[in-house]
């Protein structure tokens, strides 16, 4: 028995080997290159600590961790605003709206779409000259001449945030409906028989029972919208025009790697966004739950 257990380790090999290969040696490599001026090819020469020195100083950098954040934040006030405010409706047991299923396929159909169909779809619609967003609002009378919707820093940043939006939200809705669906009704009735309002009620039972999967959701999000690149990339020059305003993260690390052949310092660029990202969901999981850790008596 015992010389058959070894054929175990032949069938976990393959994992293993690709795992080691595709996985933990480009994450070590960089780690490495991190300490170094590697340019993609020649020897690579230890430099130290410099590149997360100029890391801490790079104005650039900065100026990108000011846009995802931007760019993020917006989207993910409205999408987890519209994902509880249709979870609200849908589960008030005065309302009894149907149609559930169909509404959550809807909701969630724009986040199967490929990003590389969207940027194109968007940049169609958001043309300056012939784009049908500005033929419509010239039509309607609410502008007197067309917006340069993605040649504008707001402008710009407003429509990536409410592309994310649109194709994220169903994703949050659908989470979000998962958990309100575990919610016992009982106490949905009890409120109802006690007189108390829709508002009462979505504050008092849905959202405070929400908290664990509010809680992944924004950690989700929060790691997904700091490595924002594609959108940002497709729908400009790719060096996020216009005047920076959607130089994101990992655009600025791309360029570095891949436009200017610095890979050391963008190698180190990825490991400080690691820091971050890892900085921040510890945030905002201990903020989450800091009432829960407290002990009995304390305020």
């Amino acid at each position: 028995m015992k010389k058959l257990d070894r054929y175990g380790y032949v069938f976990i090999a393959p994992f293993w080997i690709i795992f080691l290969i595709f996985s933990i040696y480009p994450v070590a490599l960089t780690f490495y290159y991190s300490f170094t001026n590697y340019t993609g090819s020649g020897v690579a020469e230890v430099v130290g600590l410099a590149n997360y020195t100029r890391l801490l100083t790079d104005s650039y950098f900065l100026e990108a961790f000011v846009n995802t954040w931007k760019i993020w934040g917006v989207n993910f006030v409205l999408q987890i605003g519209l994902a509880l405010l249709l979870a609200m409706i849908f589960s008030d047991m005065r309302v009894k709206l149907k149609g559930l299923s169909f509404f959550r396929s809807a909701f969630f159909l724009p986040n199967l779409i490929t990003i590389s169909s969207v940027a194109l779809l968007f940049g169609i619609l958001l043309d300056w000259q012939h784009g049908s967003l500005n033929m419509m609002l010239l039509k309607l009378g609410l502008i007197s001449e067309p917006i340069n919707w993605l040649n504008e820093p707001t402008t710009a940043q407003l429509s990536v945030s409410l592309i994310l939006t649109w194709m994220w939200f169903g994703h949050s809705f659908i989470v979000v409906m998962a958990g309100v669906s575990g919610i016992s009704k009982d106490y949905y009735e009890a409120a109802l028989i006690d007189g108390a309002n829709r508002w009462q009620t979505f504050i008092s039972i849905t959202l405070p029972l929400l908290k664990p999967i509010l809680l992944y959701i924004m950690i989700t999000s929060l790691i997904g919208g700091l490595q924002l690149f594609d959108l940002p990339m497709l729908l400009t020059d790719g060096v996020g025009s216009p005047d920076g305003s959607l130089n994101t993260m990992v655009l600025y690390l791309y360029n570095q790697a891949f436009k200017y052949n610095n890979y050391g310092y963008a190698a180190a660029v990825a490991y400080g966004l690691f820091v971050i990202t890892l900085l921040f969901s510890a945030i905002v999981f201990k903020g989450m739950f800091k009432n829960e850790r407290r002990k009995p008596g304390q305020v």
